[in-house]
């Protein structure tokens, strides 16, 4: 008898600090919901495919040739204002990677345009290197169709 007590008693007092069911207040600012609206109306407004027409940059896989590698930034934006003004129709980024700067050339879509370029340009950046990563897309010519 003494068994069937405790469990009984057990079992109310289990009930007794149950949980009940709440709500949930979320507090935030309103600018948010403008700012999710914004970024879904800029999602929808982007090209699936390259357009020439379209201002907007399509991001897809392709190769970068690396022109410079070290750890002083100053040199690394040297080299990068040095490759500029000797060709401004190609892109340059700069990435950091602790402890160095890297200073890659182009968006290439085939590694055969990459090692072209890698293979004219050569003599004048010794340590050249191909590396495939995610590109702005440069726009497609229309005489391949």
């Amino acid at each position: 008898m003494n068994k069937l007590l405790t469990i009984l008693l057990l079992f109310v007092s289990c009930q007794a600090f149950a949980q009940s069911k709440g709500e949930v207040i979320v507090v935030k600012d309103p600018l948010i919901d403008s700012l999710i609206a914004k970024r879904i109306e800029l999602n929808k407004a982007r090209p699936t495919t390259t357009n020439p027409t379209s201002p907007t940059i399509v991001s897809s896989m392709g190769y970068r040739v690396q022109i410079f590698y070290g750890s002083d930034r100053k040199q690394a934006f040297g080299e990068q204002a040095k490759f500029k003004a000797d060709y401004p129709k190609l892109n340059t980024y700069i990435t950091y990677k602790e402890p160095n700067y890297f200073l890659r050339v182009g968006d290439f879509r085939t590694r055969l345009e990459a090692q072209q370029f890698l293979n004219e340009f050569k003599s004048v950046y010794p340590t050249l290197f191909i590396f495939r990563e995610k590109i702005n897309a440069p726009a497609l010519d229309g005489s391949d169709n």
